[in-house]
């Protein structure tokens, strides 16, 4: 699942990973469901029942970091930090809370301890359609992680 708005520059970064892996050999995969959340499609989460691992990619601001530093989450992490927020606006689910949801949507098939949560550095939000060459960059890295990940952990 890649979470972002496609016109704030760099907090495209989640969409932007599950375009370019559609374009790997996952893509062609009948076993990986890749879906762009963007920031509007809490539907998109019935789509998680049957799924025995969730992977997550979103930007993340404020961190402190340079940009296209990357951060990945272990199951563990992710599930002490799960937010459930009933008064969530469907514009605004992020990830945390399309976990929540997605954790009473699929009840006891919730791959609880198979899901990873990748995270971008960024700064640029602005309304513009390009992101920068650090974010781009680190996207693309994490798109050939995901790749070796899924094909490493199958055999």
């Amino acid at each position: 699942m890649g979470f972002g708005n496609p016109v704030r520059s760099d907090d495209a970064v989640g969409c932007y990973v599950i375009e370019e892996l559609r374009k790997t050999k996952i893509g062609e995969d009948p076993n990986v469901t890749l879906l762009d959340m963007g920031t509007s499609a809490f539907e998109v989460l019935f789509s998680l029942k049957g799924h025995d691992q969730i992977i997550i990619i979103d930007g993340v601001i404020n961190s402190d970091d340079t940009d296209g530093t990357l951060f990945k989450l272990p199951a563990s992490e992710v599930k002490a930090n799960i937010q459930d927020d009933p008064m969530v606006f469907l514009h605004s689910l992020k990830w945390d809370q399309a976990l929540s949801y997605a954790n009473k949507i699929m009840n006891d098939d919730f791959p609880e301890d198979n899901i990873t949560v990748y995270l971008i550095a960024i700064t640029n939000t602005k309304l513009e359609v390009e992101m920068s060459v650090e974010v781009k960059s680190a996207a693309e890295r994490l798109v050939n992680i995901i790749v070796d990940d899924i094909y490493q952990n199958a055999s």
